[in-house]
């Protein structure tokens, strides 16, 4: 059975995805870019047409079509305009300010946890800033949403086991990062090697030469620092489970969110979840070990707010913990569900691929959600 389903499976994926052929990212109206950074569209063809920035294609009725690396050449230039306004349109940490490590972890599969990876590295990268996620689970579906099989193209040791496995000589941090087709936005992709970290770790607990940065439950906080420099934001997709490698990855953050769908049976699996962190954060802190995080969020997931039991529950959480809940759910929408099936998140959606209103109901929400998780990015900053 595991044959004749990877068999076809690999078919499905060479049809998508010939050997020659890369995933691309749709191109920006003027409307679109407009709004990514806070200016009119009238504005945008004032600066093209004195030169100012690069000449983007035209479509059919001389209608621009601005790519990624368009916007951020733009975003640039109006910051260096000067002026008061200068410092909103270029959002990239400034002198002082640490890199933002997000882990998004829960318990729970089919929490919607890879797609929140997805869609706030992306939208992250859509607000200028330099953003790295890392596929920490072995089932790689953040890595596949990259347009990347695990099991085709991703060799032994290409993966983050590789930069914190025991071995004395492993490769570097950034010899395993690859470039997306999505400007601002790199990645490490996963391989089902991630999972001989949770048989090599309780061996290494009681190594006595695995010391400071060596420790276990520091490996990829050690690995980040060497590249602190080239990135704004760390967006780590743990696995579902508490393991060794969640455990690291919650320890390295200096944020955390918890994605939960307003179910009971997800609900209850939060508060294993929770309880068992608890229990474990503990113990390192007594330690020495101390995990500090500038934030822990809540995020209500797959939310339909016509479901009477979803939007008690969903009640439930605000009551109980308050602002630690987003604000904002995700909704449940089907503009995200067909963004799936085409391996494409909501901000790859061609706008003519769903309904209009479905369209602006699913980015709405979305982007009401990143947009919160970036405020706090922000606020860790220091800024308002």
């Amino acid at each position: 059975m595991a044959i004749l389903l990877n068999e076809q499976i690999t078919q499905a994926w060479r049809d998508t995805y010939p050997p020659e052929a890369q995933k691309t990212l749709r191109g920006f109206s003027s409307q679109e870019v407009a709004d990514l950074l806070g200016v009119t569209a009238g504005r945008l063809r004032q600066l093209e047409l004195a030169g100012e920035t690069p000449s983007v294609a035209r479509l059919t009725r001389g209608r621009r079509q601005y790519t990624l690396s368009d916007v951020n050449v733009i975003r640039e230039l109006l910051s260096k305009k000067g002026g008061k306004s200068a410092k909103r349109y270029y959002h990239r940490r400034r002198d002082g300010e640490k890199m933002q490590v997000i882990a998004i972890a829960n318990f729970k599969g089919g929490c919607a946890k890879t797609t929140t990876s997805l869609h706030c590295a992306q939208y992250l990268a859509l607000q200028g800033l330099r953003v790295l996620a890392i596929d920490l689970d072995p089932q790689a579906s953040l890595t596949e949403s990259f347009g990347i099989r695990a099991a085709m193209d991703v060799d032994e040791m290409q993966s983050l086991y590789g930069v914190i496995c025991y071995d004395t000589d492993r490769p570097s941090l950034k010899s395993v990062i690859r470039k997306s087709y999505f400007s601002g936005l790199d990645f490490v992709p996963a391989h089902a090697e991630l999972n001989y970290f949770e048989h090599e770790t309780p061996q290494a607990i009681g190594d006595p030469t695995l010391l400071g940065g060596e420790h276990f439950i520091r490996r990829i906080a050690s690995a980040l620092e060497t590249v602190s420099d080239d990135y704004d934001v760390v967006i780590l997709d743990a696995p579902p489970q508490l393991s060794y490698m969640t455990l690291n990855a919650i320890f390295a953050a200096t944020g955390l969110i918890i994605p939960a769908q307003p179910a009971m049976l997800d609900v209850a699996s939060m508060s294993q979840f929770l309880s068992m962190l608890d229990e474990m954060l503990t113990v390192l802190e007594e330690s020495g070990a101390d995990c500090g995080h500038d934030f822990v969020k809540v995020l209500i997931t797959r939310h339909n707010p016509n479901d009477t039991p979803q939007a008690t529950i969903a009640a439930m959480l605000r009551g109980l913990f308050s602002n630690t809940v987003l604000a904002s759910p995700v909704l449940e929408t089907t503009a995200i569900a067909n963004a799936g099936l085409d391996n494409k998140s909501i901000y790859e959606l061609e706008r003519g691929a769903v309904g209009r209103d479905t369209y602006l109901r699913a980015i709405d929400s979305v982007n009401a959600v990143n947009g919160e998780i970036f405020q706090l990015i922000k606020n860790s900053w220091g800024r308002s």
